[in-house]
């Protein structure tokens, strides 16, 4: 195969040891050449094909540690509740939708937070009922930890008075004992086979766009068999143009198990990832597990019992399989790292926990010193600091701790959590260079102490992501022997100010030397 040479434009490697070059050339999908621009001609020949990138710049491609595409991309074709600042508002947005339905259709899609409405009241199902009498309805918040339903689709999945709370779960009930509409963790599985969409490869082939033009070029996705199938599905059909390390639901354990399925199977384009597992739940919902009460009493929920999340872990690590724990609570935290020291070395697998946003002082240093790596969202940072101020006011706690976690040795990994944030690498990497929102507030930033700087950041979101997935070897770097995967930006990240990085454009997006994405 004839090798392309990518030449005239600032690259950033990511490697200390040559951290800049002018050129890179591509051979076989892979890179064969990085330096100036003399020196990569004279390593390729003169039969090269040359793409002249007019001092654009250039980093490794983003590496999306913790998405949800299926989700995401469902999110794309459904009712869109963020930014309503009232019940009434998104009652609005609900009933405009659903005024283009048929009878009987679901209404979907959520992404709604009470927290920030005026006043800030707990939905319920007479609401939706009100609005959308006609067709089952089912929103999740944002942070994707709660769903709000009507009456009808409390009655298609089978949900009454006299429904017990699962394990791990909670209905929650008026006075009279009747449900109210809204479902807390498992006790939301019931409505899953209602929410899954009809044709997830269609949805997924439109995301696929949206995170290419953002310059992602490979995703550690957090959804379930569905989604597994469909991404199979375009690999054989040579439609997948990202790269994909595929979580395994816990509910699909036993499957992987039968099937034989061990972290890292697979090929460049679609390798299995670790067990997903939810240690407890999520601040906004209160249902995060904390040592210490939140704000009106609650101390969240663990959603697995410390004796099963240790069976879970020895299972999976059995099977060659790593695993990937959600937590965010500080207790969850602290009983999920107790459970990692207590499963004892495990070579060849990264365990890691996802978000990692509470943590007890003590357990920052264990953290690392375990070699747990900690797969977190710069932007539920901002986006939650009303939140952390209000419900967790007077805790002693490490939050969103990336420069400590850091300087304490730990392996740091950025995502998104899409669709519970978007999915722009840009606004991760402002959030976790200045810690204030995209409007600059506050000023100085929140917790400022926990800021880290440009570079450490786009290694958190490049190479740093790879690495929780075991791929540092092939991705992260733009070094000879790794993949060509690259994104060609407007503006050059490590010498502009983080708000001319916020309104950094993509023009091109590379992935295994072929541009999958072009703005022009």
């Amino acid at each position: 195969m004839s090798i392309v040479v990518f030449r005239n434009a600032a690259i950033h490697t990511g490697d200390d040891r040559r951290p800049t070059a002018q050129a890179l050339a591509v051979r076989d999908g892979e890179l064969v050449s990085v330096g100036s621009e003399a020196e990569v001609r004279a390593a390729t020949g003169p039969g090269a094909e040359l793409v002249d990138l007019d001092g654009a710049a250039v980093i490794p491609g983003f590496y999306d540690g913790h998405i949800h595409t299926a989700q995401y991309a469902h999110s794309l074709t459904t009712v869109d509740l963020s930014g309503t600042r009232s019940l009434a508002q998104a009652l609005e947005r609900i009933a405009a939708r659903a005024a283009g339905l048929p009878p009987g259709e679901w209404l979907l899609g959520g992404r709604w937070n009470s927290n920030v409405w005026e006043p800030p009241v707990q939905p319920d199902r007479h609401a939706l009922d009100a609005v959308c009498p006609d067709n089952p309805v089912a929103l999740t918040t944002v942070d994707v930890h709660t769903l709000w339903v009507n009456s009808a689709a409390l009655r298609a999945a089978g949900i009454g008075a006299s429904t017990p709370d699962p394990v791990g779960g909670h209905i929650v009930r008026d006075d009279a004992g009747r449900p109210t509409g809204i479902l807390r963790e498992t006790a939301t599985e019931p409505l899953r086979r209602f929410t899954a969409a009809d044709d997830l490869g269609s949805l997924l082939r439109t995301a696929q766009e949206r995170l290419l033009a953002l310059g992602i070029t490979s995703v550690h996705d957090i959804d379930g068999e569905d989604c597994r199938a469909a991404y199979l599905r375009m690999r054989a059909e040579g439609e997948l143009k990202l790269r994909v390390h595929k979580a395994i639901r816990l509910e699909h354990l036993e499957t992987a198990l039968a099937e034989g399925r061990r972290t890292g199977q697979g090929d460049d384009w679609f390798r299995t990832g670790p067990l997903k597992v939810f240690s407890d739940g999520a601040l906004g919902s209160h249902t995060c597990h904390m040592s210490r009460p939140m704000r009106g009493g609650d101390h969240g929920i663990a959603i697995v019992p410390y004796d099963e999340l240790l069976r879970l872990f020895r299972t999976a690590a059995g099977a060659g399989i790593a695993v990937a724990t959600h937590a965010i609570g500080d207790q969850a935290n602290h009983l999920v790292l107790d459970a990692y020291e207590e499963l004892g070395p495990t070579p060849g697998l990264r365990h890691r926990i996802e978000h990692a946003q509470h943590l007890q002082r003590r357990d920052v240093a264990r953290l690392a010193r375990l070699g747990v790596v900690a797969s977190m969202q710069p932007v539920h940072c901002t986006s939650d600091i009303d939140l952390v101020d209000s419900l967790l006011a007077g805790h002693d706690l490490a939050s969103y701790a990336w420069r400590d976690l850091l300087d304490a040795g730990a392996a740091l990994a950025f995502g998104s959590d899409a669709p519970v944030e978007d999915p722009d690498p840009f606004a991760a990497l402002y959030a976790a260079v200045t810690r204030t929102r995209p409007d600059g507030s506050p000023v100085g930033g929140w917790q400022p102490e926990q800021r880290i700087t440009m570079a450490e950041a786009i290694r958190a979101h490049t190479v740093g992501a790879a690495y929780a997935a075991g791929e540092d070897g092939r991705k992260g770097l733009l070094v000879p022997g790794m993949l060509a995967d690259f994104a060609v930006l407007d503006t050059d990240l490590y010498r502009e100010s983080p708000e001319a990085v916020l309104r950094t454009r993509v023009l091109s997006t590379v992935v295994g030397g072929e541009v999958r994405w072009s703005a022009a």
